[in-house]
């Protein structure tokens, strides 16, 4: 991979190589989210977000995380396997909403460059990121342990936005 590409390169014009190696490996992506609503009757999915709704990331993962290494244990088949998980795509980034400010392509799409712990500025290795507290290593409950029927309890308190 070119150096440095991403600074070179819109998101549209990387290869899938480098359109994978962006994803800095928080998985915060793979935590259960929700909109404050306070009209909604039920919690439902949606491919939108109000101006005066909030987002709340939960503590509860996907059971197909490690949560040690931030990865997905079944990544080539997520989609068969969890049919919402996120797929984030050139197409639908614009829709990304239901990111952190801290993910590195929201991040690129809105021009603010890397964050200073992403692995690609790190030779690759994410310890940086986990050092920042900046992945969900550590935070996190797997879904089939969670009260799911309570899942306010487990709004995450720890820090989600960006560091820099």
């Amino acid at each position: 991979m070119e150096d440095r590409f991403w600074e070179t390169k819109s998101l549209d014009d990387m290869s899938r190589e480098e359109w994978e190696a962006i994803c800095d490996g928080c998985a915060k992506c793979c935590l259960h989210k929700f909109i404050d609503d306070d009209d909604a009757v039920e919690a439902a999915p949606t491919d939108y977000m109000e101006h005066n709704e909030t987002i709340h990331y939960t503590s509860i993962a996907c059971d197909l995380l490690n949560t040690k290494t931030c990865s997905c244990t079944r990544y080539a088949e997520r989609q068969q396997l969890v049919p919402d998980c996120v797929k984030l795509t050139k197409e639908n980034l614009k829709d990304i909403f239901f990111m952190p400010t801290s993910c590195a392509y929201r991040r690129l799409h809105e021009g603010r460059g890397l964050p200073f712990w992403h692995p690609l500025l790190n030779r690759g290795k994410k310890t940086a990121m986990h050092r920042e507290g900046m992945s969900v290593r550590g935070k996190t409950v797997p879904e089939s342990d969670a009260d799911l029927d309570n899942f306010e309890e487990y709004i995450a308190i720890w820090p989600l936005e960006d560091l820099d």
